[in-house]
């Protein structure tokens, strides 16, 4: 039925295929096969998927409380660990409250339509997560894009919608393509001069940027003065799932409005456990952190002398650009051929014509990983596989 699509997509490149992974999430895995490769496109920023600390608390959970819950939480879904699980994600991020969904795709896609909806206008930057694209389409608000990062545009924008019933500006704080962070005092005062709110999807930056790991508002100093934090359970943390923050009414109005969790079976308890335990050592073993960052400068001084690392990369997500979607899969089957798990990332992922190999480092990641993966780039630009450039 749909072979004609998919020869379609082939010719241009873009058919996906999966990597079967068959050992634990950690800086090296072992894929099919029984081959052993670095893994350099995880989101387990700080290496914690494959922590025995989480196996603990997986495994006692389990036996209290089994697996599934059975029904949505607004149903018989709730169990204790999630309350307590949304209780210490709001202390961790200095909110009122919290509110659990089962994904950073189920969050964003419930809790948008259910802040705005016709009548509205969502403000997104032209850069966000499908997630955010989609909720903004769920919606039914007109939905405004700026460009990237431009604050001139988006005032422009704001301007435009003045007579909206209500503006909800919408960011990644860490853009998980780019690697590159919002401009959070900017976007905090445009919210205030004209009277919109501020949803921030914190998922690559929870755990990974802020003094201690908070996430966009406490790197930038602005602990409480994001109205709406969204992030993930499942990236750096290591667990799975995601969380919104904010004060008791939002939480309140979203706990009834966001269609994704209200007829959504909830999370497995033990989920909840794994991601109460990752928490702790977020505060506990802040080294993971340091170790991460110093990964982070270590992989991006290298593509930097290679002059493959695009000008903004802010974080331990670090694009390497290849410019056609060909080139892009050439460099990962060359990356994977050389012991490096490394998929190439085509459009609709990234705008045409900036196909890349997107790297992220790990905490657990050795100098050797990093040093064996920068010499494998190396050849590929001897090869003129890569150009470090976007191209229009």
């Amino acid at each position: 039925m749909f072979e004609e699509e998919l020869n379609e997509l082939a010719e241009q490149h873009l058919v996906r295929t999966e990597s079967a992974i068959r050992s634990a999430q950690g800086p090296r895995v072992l894929l099919d096969g029984g081959k052993e490769v670095i893994v350099l496109c995880s989101n387990n920023y700080l290496g914690l998927a494959e922590h025995p600390a989480l196996r603990r608390a997986v495994r006692d959970a389990l036996e209290r409380y089994g697996l599934g819950m059975g029904a949505s939480r607004l149903v018989s879904g709730t169990s204790e660990l999630h309350e307590d699980l949304e209780r210490r994600i709001a202390s961790f991020k200095g909110t009122e409250a919290a509110i659990v969904f089962n994904s950073g795709y189920a969050a964003n896609t419930g809790v948008i339509p259910a802040l705005a909806a016709e009548g509205d206008v969502i403000l997104s930057d032209a850069l966000n997560h499908a997630s955010i694209i989609d909720g903004c389409r769920l919606s039914r608000a007109r939905t405004a894009v700026y460009r990237h990062r431009d604050m001139g545009h988006l005032e422009e924008l704001l301007q435009e919608h003045r007579t909206s019933r209500r503006r909800l500006i919408v960011s990644d704080g860490v853009f998980s393509m780019d690697g590159d962070i919002a401009p959070l005092p900017d976007l905090v005062t445009l919210a205030g001069r004209y009277g919109a709110t501020l949803m921030i999807d914190d998922a690559h930056a929870t755990g990974v940027i802020g003094r201690k790991g908070r996430g966009t508002a406490e790197h930038f100093g602005m602990s409480g003065e994001v109205p709406i934090q969204m992030g993930t359970l499942g990236k750096a943390l290591g667990s799975f799932g995601a969380y919104v923050a904010g004060d008791r009414g939002l939480i309140a109005w979203i706990r009834n409005r966001a269609r994704s969790y209200v007829f959504s079976t909830s999370l497995p308890p033990a989920l909840c456990a794994a991601s109460m335990a990752a928490l702790e050592l977020v505060d506990q073993e802040p080294w993971r952190r340091e170790r991460l960052w110093q990964n982070r400068t270590r992989l991006a001084n290298g593509l930097t002398a290679l002059g493959v690392l695009p000008a903004g990369a802010e974080t331990p997500i670090l694009p390497v650009i290849a410019g056609s979607s060909e080139r892009a899969l050439t460099a990962a089957h060359w990356l994977l051929r050389e012991g490096i798990l490394a998929p190439a990332i085509r459009p609709p992922s990234v705008p045409e014509g900036s196909a890349r190999i997107r790297t992220t480092v790990m905490a657990t990641h050795s100098d050797r990983d990093i040093d064996r993966s920068l010499s494998v780039f190396h050849h590929l630009k001897e090869e003129g596989i890569l150009n470090g450039q976007r191209q229009s």
